[in-house]
């Protein structure tokens, strides 16, 4: 077994346990946790196939801000009473099931429409060209948006500690 096989059954076995590690820990946070070490995994595969652009954006896209996103809605939500919100009834859970399966249809015939119609992949010259082009638009043309976006998280992030701090709030000191 060569370093590269090893490594990338060691990377996918970290990625699986934490998968199922958000499915199976009953704590939200480490529910959490879990994800993001998930998202770590999928980066470290990316950035051993020699896709370090993908690797980074899965980093600090889904890795950072999507995570910061998660917790801070776990933050507002009082998760004793909403425990009890989304577990009643049989109706619901037909429901629940039926949109699970709804959107496992909907992944396999995707994957199924992929693979067929999937043509000549690009050479590394012409992807390399390609994210250095989009970078060079994102950071040149498009600036002050991401600027924007990114004061936009900010004040959201500040929000939301604030309410959950607030009285009533789910995290308030009573």
């Amino acid at each position: 077994m060569t370093a590269d096989i090893f490594l990338f059954w060691l990377l996918a076995s970290v990625t699986l346990l934490s998968g199922v590690g958000v499915v199976l820990v009953s704590n939200p946070i480490y529910s959490a946790l879990c994800l993001a070490m998930t998202m770590v995994g999928v980066s470290a595969i990316f950035a051993t196939l020699g896709a370090y652009f993908i690797a980074g954006v899965q980093m600090i896209v889904y890795a950072g801000a999507v995570m910061v996103l998660f917790v801070m809605v776990l933050m507002l939500f009082d998760l004793k009473t909403e425990i009890a919100t989304f577990s009643r009834g049989r109706i619901s859970g037909a429901i629940k099931i039926a949109i699970v399966g709804l959107l496992a249809g909907l992944i396999a015939g995707t994957f199924a429409m992929t693979t067929t119609i999937a043509g000549k992949p690009e050479t590394k010259e012409k992807a390399g060209h390609a994210a250095k082009s989009l970078g060079e638009l994102l950071f040149t043309k498009y600036v002050f948006g991401f600027e924007a976006l990114g004061v936009l998280l900010l004040i959201i992030a500040i929000g939301v500690v604030g309410l959950a701090r607030s009285k009533g709030g789910t995290h308030a000191k009573h």
